[in-house]
């Protein structure tokens, strides 16, 4: 079995993860290998972010380890919120706050096309390693649907007249940035093996 460290405790994506990944890799935490200190996010790009959590956690525990970084990228606010999409309303991480902010910045705007982006970096195999997933939408007017986290209530994927927080976890999972990025993960590791 396969046993690497995924650079999170946020339990969304920890469940997200672990739902598409075969049971010959085990998924660990950043509790489970006794990280619990914040881990650096300083860097300027999706990219950046995505290695420098992993490269800490493989310096400082010695355990093989993904990370991933995530952004909105609107394309009418010139790509905002991007890599400060956690962020985008302030240090408080609020996801009612970013979504607020988000939809008042596009009030004017005729083009609410965006996408999702994950840059999933791997590190402590022969070298480093980074997958890409992109979903392409756009935004909508109003919050819809209870599922999902961050913009999700607000992102209708391309093709689909639901948002990613209407879907069912399963129907996200299978179009998800996220997924994309990981299948692209997956198939690595499956090809190393």
């Amino acid at each position: 079995m396969t046993s690497i460290c995924f650079a999170t405790n946020n339990p969304n994506k920890l469940k997200e993860i672990r739902q598409m990944v075969p049971d010959s890799v085990e998924i660990r935490s950043l509790r489970d290998i006794g990280c619990e200190e914040e881990l650096p996010e300083t860097q300027d790009t999706l990219e950046g972010n995505a290695f420098q959590k992993a490269r800490y956690v493989l310096e400082h525990y010695g355990v093989p380890c993904f990370a991933d970084d995530t952004g909105l990228e609107v394309t009418a606010l010139g790509g905002e919120p991007g890599v400060y999409s956690a962020r985008y309303a302030g240090p408080q991480r609020s996801n009612e706050d970013n979504i607020d902010l988000l939809l008042s910045k596009l009030e004017d705007k005729n083009d609410r096309s965006a996408r999702f982006r994950t840059v999933i970096a791997l590190v402590g195999l022969d070298k480093e390693y980074h997958f890409e997933g992109i979903v392409e939408g756009e935004i909508g007017t109003e919050l819809k649907g209870e599922g999902g986290f961050g913009y999700d209530p607000v992102f209708y994927p391309e093709g689909r007249d639901i948002t990613f927080a209407e879907m069912s976890a399963a129907d996200k999972n299978a179009i998800s940035h996220r997924a994309r990025a990981m299948a692209k993960l997956l198939d690595f590791l499956h090809k190393r093996s």
